[in-house]
């Protein structure tokens, strides 16, 4: 696999405290990884440390493009295509499409002023493109705080694509979705994968993950308890398996193996 980010015995310490301990993780440049676990299992503080929040305890690897990056700062985190999209979404409700998407990033022309026809005329071209905005209700004037859950976690991804996002990680996208709305938000997901990039998914719910996901990943009290690539799982044997981890903090060889052998003999 060619690797967008790959961690190699990574920890992190807040004095006494253990978030992380000797994690492994990494994400393809084409990949959909699903990263689920408990509040306490270590996802935001491991998320932290891709972006340059928080530094790793020594004694790690971190590399990213097939550089290894010490002291990794938010900027350069950007600088090198990852962005994040977080469950509260970060967006503007009470001002329009075309603002949101360029919001702290405007457009300016030859004269250092901002291009207000250009950012909307691009706009246009991401409705009908990336946000798939095909109703003639819905132009690049549209306040945002009239769309759906789902259709705002879809601006928040199309504008993380037009910057160059070559991995975007979604913080539980799907937090207090509808259905519909949640349908909505998976079709944007699956949109990141089919644009090329990589991405992150992390939530609680594997019923949401599982459907976009290529490789889903389970962190457990600071460690990787488990990790599947999903074509080799049905949901059930995955659901089976995450309730391993829940009750016991890792995978059981001999149900894995048991379970194995029971594959083979279908």
């Amino acid at each position: 696999m060619d690797h967008f980010l790959q961690m190699m015995n990574v920890s992190k310490t807040f004095g006494e405290v253990v978030a992380l301990h000797h994690v492994n993780f990494e994400v393809g440049k084409n990949e959909i990884v699903g990263l689920l676990g408990d509040n306490g299992a270590g996802k935001s503080t491991l998320v932290k440390i891709m972006t340059g929040y928080h530094q790793p305890d020594p004694g790690g690897e971190f590399i990213l493009k097939g550089k290894r990056i010490e002291h990794l700062s938010v900027a350069r985190a950007r600088d090198m295509g990852i962005e994040v999209v977080y469950q509260e979404r970060a967006l503007a409700d009470k001002q329009s499409l075309w603002r949101n998407i360029f919001m702290g990033r405007e457009l300016s022309n030859v004269w250092g002023r901002l291009d207000l026809r250009e950012m909307r005329e691009e706009t246009t071209k991401l409705m009908h493109t990336l946000m798939g905005f095909t109703s003639s209700a819905v132009n690049p004037e549209s306040v945002v705080k009239n769309f759906s859950g789902g259709e705002r976690q879809g601006v928040a991804i199309t504008r993380a694509l037009y910057f160059k996002a070559e991995m975007i990680i979604l913080d539980e996208p799907t937090m207090g979705l509808s259905l519909s709305e949640t349908k909505k938000c998976l079709e944007f997901v699956s949109g990141i994968k089919a644009a090329g990039k990589a991405a992150i998914f992390i939530d609680h719910n594997i019923f949401h993950v599982y459907p976009v996901a290529d490789r889903i990943v389970v962190l457990d009290r600071g460690t990787v308890a488990g990790q599947f690539m999903k074509d080799e799982l049905t949901l059930q044997e995955l659901i089976d398996r995450l309730y391993v981890v829940a009750q016991t903090g890792s995978l059981d060889t001999k149900t894995r193996g048991a379970r194995r052998g029971k594959r083979k003999g279908k």
